[in-house]
Order: C-alpha cells, then structure tokens, then sequence
C-alpha cells in the first residue's frame, strides 16, 4: 500500500513539473513577467502603506496611553513594511539579473 501511495506522489509530482514547464514557456519570460509584477505592484502597495501608517499613528494620537503606544508599532510596522517594499523594487531587476546569468531581464 505504501509503494503505491509513493509512486502516486511520485506521478503528480511528474505532471505538475510538466504543466508548469509547458504554462511558463522559459525560465527567461517567468523572470521578466515576475519583476514586471514586482515593478508594477509594490510601489503602489508601498505608498498605500505610508497613507496606512499616517491615519494609524494619528488615529492613536487622539487615545489612551496604551492605544498610542500599539498605534505607534502598527504604524512603524507599516513604514517598515514600505521601505522594505521600495528595496525590493530598486534591487529586483539586478538581483533577477545575476540570477539569469548575466542576461538582462526586462521589467516592463
């Protein structure tokens, strides 16, 4: 019963490679279409979360002692958040870059 439950797994595993193979064309195209997405979605994500970070750090102002203070963490939390958002998009295309061997990767 084992052996069958192994090969089973071994079967699908098999066919998940090669529908992912075939659905990504080449590793060149996933690279570009990833730091497309990269380029694309996190500046927008990152400005939302320095909006986020403002409303929260002056939503706190107007609390108690201990509201403030868990106000103040969720907002630092949120411009933490950006910042590390912001290097993402900077060093995607460089980083994807030395990854595909030298062979720049477009991110339009």
């Amino acid at each position: 019963m084992r052996k069958i439950g192994i090969l089973f797994v071994m079967a699908l595993m098999a066919a998940s490679v090669f529908a992912a193979t075939s659905m990504l064309g080449t590793v060149k195209d996933a690279m570009s279409s990833l730091c497309s997405g990269l380029t694309q979605m996190l500046p927008v994500a990152a400005m939302l979360m320095i909006i986020l970070a403002g409303v929260i750090y002056a939503a706190g102002q107007m609390m108690g002692a201990e509201t403030r203070a868990r106000a103040n963490v969720w907002a630092t939390a949120c411009l933490t958040g950006a910042l590390i958002a912001i290097l993402i998009v900077v060093v995607a295309q460089p980083v994807l870059t030395a990854i595909n061997n030298g062979t720049a990767v477009q991110c339009t």
